[in-house]
């Protein structure tokens, strides 16, 4: 629970747990082949094992939180871009970490990381309710975990309000200022009311203009409903019980009917919205204890059924959420809430779901002063998750939080990254949530440049992928098997219109290599493997590379040049147009060319009677630009040669067309390939 999480300023772990607890794949390469060549590799089949160290697909992340500046921004008042350097700091840590999610807390309490119509900015932000930061921090968040292929899970708190109890200390336009009569004190804290319908429709609007604004990829609630007890002291909602209680025998009754509703309410509002946005929440580790109830877990520590009124388990079995993520923040063997007892009762808890299950892990107590002795062993919680290797139903963990995955305490980090994170992995396909695997993809291109092998893929068909995956293969055959587990994944890369691109840093200069990319879409159904593509040692030999007017970087024009997929014979789904002009305006593509030397290039247009008949192709030669101009009223829809040429090595403005003709129709720019002769 956060109660251990947030400890600043609120009760400490350590009381928690003595008080409140104690109540594919292509031909070899043919023979002669040239040092550096990119051919096609070989099928053979066999029956697959995996290595459990480097599973396929495994969910993994860790929470950032932003309430009392616990993780990001370190402190409030930071300068745009001192917070924005902090967060691509953060999204480091989780890419070397082989992570491909983070939990950002986006909603603390009761406001706002982004500018939301209905409540102020955060506090945590600018030191200030209702300061605006100066830009908008979760479009910033979203597109940098994005780029780097990192799923972006908005952490929202649905009720709490403020970590004091006094209304006069909001910002006078936020919602509780002009609704008194929703909010209620507790314990020291400020809380919406959960048993008032308009409150809870407000939270529900609230966090939905997130969902509607942002391309999040999900709802991450934790463990805050009803506040967590305080001794004897009872909840101020006897008169909102008075009012809307009525048909429930006592107030839990109508307490827990109130979360539920809350819970299937949003789940439906974000289903209807995105149907690919995840809904995930993170309870408390125990439901209910087994002497409580039959179906409860063996443990006998607080029960937030009882407790905070949050039947975890409902929601399960009825599906309105995607994950539940239970913190599990007891070491294996205690009594009270053993570690080896929860994950097992949880597994069954999910079986026969389309819930994931998720283990929340207390990384913050590896190495921490005044934890149980079983947290100063560096090898806990690399321990868990071997534990959860037993049960198939676990697809992965969430650790709290990221300055203490930083910290590293004790090394425990870095001995889960070599016992259970050697490799990156794919994010588990959500069940139930539709989606479809995306046509296979090509690689046009994989040729050895001065850092390493440079991988260009086109997608297959005409849908374009939400990412790809990159997998590299010793020698030049591949099999099946080589994808069964994440062994052989490099990396998986964001999709950036019809084309990717990927270089391996780590291939060794005398290796030889196949490479097998797959497509992926938003709910991470994986494609077949695309052909492979053998890369030998050295770097002369066979080059080539192809280059659409959509794939991402290497293509550049003008507001001038349109686009275009009338015709049926373009490469790839559409292309430029521009009317000629005596002006310089040409459209670029450019390339990687590992060594100077000399080269065919070609080019592909869709023709048209209409189109130009002298189109002007400038090539970037050693000597200067070349031009060659063509007809393209005719010879559309296949590769033209444009000559041979001397090229210099490196990476920039190869191939141009030029508006600047004396012919009539439009010119066109739609793809080039150019080779090493």
């Amino acid at each position: 629970m956060r109660t251990n999480r947030e400890s600043s300023f609120r009760v400490a772990a350590a009381v928690l747990a003595a008080v409140m607890l104690p109540t594919v794949l292509g031909p070899a390469a043919p023979a002669g082949a040239g040092q550096g060549a990119a051919t096609t590799g070989t099928v053979v089949t066999a029956a697959c094992t995996t290595d459990p160290a480097t599973p396929k697909r495994q969910f993994r992340a860790m929470w950032i939180s932003s309430v009392a500046n616990i993780d990001w921004p370190s402190r409030t008042g930071l300068s745009v871009a001192a917070q924005q350097a902090e967060f691509r700091s953060w999204l480091d840590l989780a890419q070397q970490r082989k992570m491909n999610a983070v939990v950002v807390q986006v909603r603390p309490t009761a406001d706002a990381f982004w500018p939301s119509t209905l409540e102020p900015w955060s506090q945590y932000l600018t030191g200030t309710q209702g300061g605006n930061p100066g830009y908008d921090p979760l479009a910033f968040m979203v597109a940098e975990a994005h780029a780097r292929n990192i799923e972006f899970h908005a952490w929202f708190n649905p009720y709490r309000v403020a970590t004091h109890a006094d209304p006069a200390r909001l910002v006078a336009s936020h919602p509780a200022r002009r609704n008194p009569g929703w909010v209620f004190p507790y314990n020291g804290q400020l809380y919406y009311n959960p048993g008032i319908p308009a409150v809870r429709a407000f939270v529900q609007d609230a966090m939905m203009d997130a969902v509607n604004r942002y391309d999040i990829d999900a709802v991450h609630w934790d463990d805050y409903f009803y506040p967590y007890p305080s001794g004897s002291t009872q909840i101020p909602d006897q008169a909102t019980y008075a009012q809307y209680g009525s048909g429930f025998a006592n107030v839990g009754d109508w307490r827990r009917d109130n979360v539920d509703r809350l819970v299937q309410e949003m789940s439906q509002k974000i289903r209807a919205a995105k149907p690919w946005v995840k809904f995930g929440i993170s309870p408390f580790g125990i439901w209910r204890n087994a002497s409580t109830d039959p179906l409860g877990s063996p443990t006998s520590g607080l029960q937030s059924y009882d407790a905070i009124y949050a039947d975890t388990r409902r929601w399960v079995k009825q599906n309105w959420i995607d994950y539940v993520a239970p913190q599990v923040y007891w070491h294996i063997g205690f009594a009270t809430a053993d570690y080896a007892r929860l994950v097992p009762w949880w597994s069954n808890v999910v079986a026969g779901t389309n819930v994931q299950l998720v283990i929340g892990q207390a990384t913050y107590r590896v190495g921490a002063s005044g934890q149980d002795a079983a947290w100063q062993n560096a090898a806990e919680l690399t321990n868990h998750l071997t534990l959860n290797r037993a049960h198939p139903q676990v697809v992965g963990d969430i650790h709290f939080s990221a300055k203490d995955v930083r910290a590293n305490r004790l090394g425990g980090m870095d001995r889960v990254a070599n016992d259970h994170y050697r490799r990156p992995a794919l994010v588990p396909v959500a069940a139930g949530r539709g989606g479809a695997a995306p046509p296979a993809p090509t690689i046009t291109a994989a040729t050895r440049v001065s850092n390493g092998v440079s991988l260009t893929f086109q997608r297959g068909g005409t849908t374009t992928p939400a990412a790809y995956a990159v997998y590299r293969v010793d020698g030049t055959t591949t099999d099946p098997c080589d994808l069964a587990d994440g062994g052989n994944l490099l990396a998986t890369v964001r999709a950036g219109g019809t084309t990717g691109t990927y270089t391996d840093t780590t291939a060794a200069a005398g290796g030889t290599y196949t490479y097998v990319v797959t497509a992926l879409d938003r709910r991470h159904h994986e494609s077949a493997a695309s052909a492979g593509r053998v890369v030998n040692p050295g770097s002369g030999g066979t080059f080539t590379v192809t280059v659409d007017n959509a794939t991402t970087g290497r293509f550049t024009a003008s507001g001038n040049w349109g686009t275009s997929s009338f015709s049926a014979q373009r490469h790839g789904a559409n292309y430029r147009f521009a009317n000629p002009v005596a002006a310089s305006d040409p459209a670029w593509f450019s390339a990687n060319l590992p060594s100077a030397g000399t080269y065919r290039v070609e080019v592909w247009y869709p023709a048209d009677p209409g189109y130009n008949s002298a189109t002007p192709y400038l090539v970037a030669t050693t000597t200067g630009n070349q031009t060659v101009t063509v007809d393209q009223r005719t010879g559309g829809g296949q590769w033209r040669s444009l000559g041979t040429f001397s090229l210099a090595a490196g990476d920039r403005n190869v191939v141009g067309v030029s508006r600047w003709t004396t012919g009539t129709g439009y010119v066109v720019a739609d793809a080039v390939r150019i080779t090493r002769v």
